[in-house]
């Protein structure tokens, strides 16, 4: 008697557990589009601009920082950069994802607009190549079907309330962004870095243009390996 599918490599977990955590992630994460949707169109997109960025960039972070950055008061060029440098993890993660979901070539670009945190978290946790693929179809359908959707009903929502300043709206985004980004912070050198970045954004807000002090809390990350490089190889040499 042979094995089921599903189960035929060893250690595989159930289709059906798969689909269930990735559901999870996709659901509880697709909802934050609303506020983004909120974001964007009080920092002045259009709903056409703001559905358009959902659709076509998908990446959370990227999003919220691009929009912050204009509504602080950023040009276009500096909004962008910034999210761009964010959006550059991504590629990083499709490295590893290559060689985890082992994709036709034919697949491959429309399977990249879905590599984003949250896929590749879930895609990675698993033990083989088809939980992997499961995981990872079934997270970036739900999210970039729920988090499009939820994107047009809060950029329609904060068109129809007007001032979303007003209502206290405009802190949806930062609050969100910092729900998305604070589980990912699991070691001392990630919240170091994390610590760092927040101090230089803030200090450097008021005297550097909109949009640039994002562009400089960037610089966080090579300070904190060079700094911890140093600290080992000094280390390293006392022995």
């Amino acid at each position: 008697m042979t094995e089921q599918p599903a189960l035929a490599e060893a250690g595989a977990r159930p289709d059906g557990t798969v689909v269930r955590d990735a559901l999870g992630v996709g659901v509880a994460v697709g909802l934050s589009g609303f506020a983004f949707g909120v974001t964007s169109a009080g920092s002045g997109l259009s709903v056409t601009q703001t559905c358009a960025l959902s659709l076509l960039v998908f990446t959370g972070a990227s999003q919220f920082a691009l929009v912050g950055a204009l509504a602080a008061g950023g040009g276009p060029l500096t909004a962008a950069a910034g999210a761009f440098f964010l959006g550059v993890r991504n590629a990083f993660y499709g490295l590893r994802l290559s060689q985890v979901l082992a994709l036709p070539r034919a697949v491959r670009p429309f399977a990249a607009q879905w590599v984003i945190d949250e896929t590749a978290a879930v895609a990675l946790a698993q033990p083989t190549r088809r939980n992997a693929r499961t995981g990872f179809v079934v997270t970036g359908l739900s999210l970039y079907l729920l988090w499009n959707l939820t994107t047009l009903f809060g950029a329609l929502g904060a068109e129809a309330l007007g001032d979303t300043d007003a209502w206290g709206l405009d802190a949806a985004g930062p609050a969100v962004f910092l729900a998305l980004l604070a589980p990912m912070l699991r070691t001392g050198v990630e919240r170091t870095v994390a610590g760092l970045a927040v101090l230089l954004g803030l200090g450097l807000l008021p005297v550097l243009p909109a949009g640039v002090p994002v562009l400089a809390a960037a610089l966080a990350a090579p300070a904190v390996l060079w700094a911890q490089g140093r600290r080992r190889g000094t280390a390293g040499g006392e022995r």
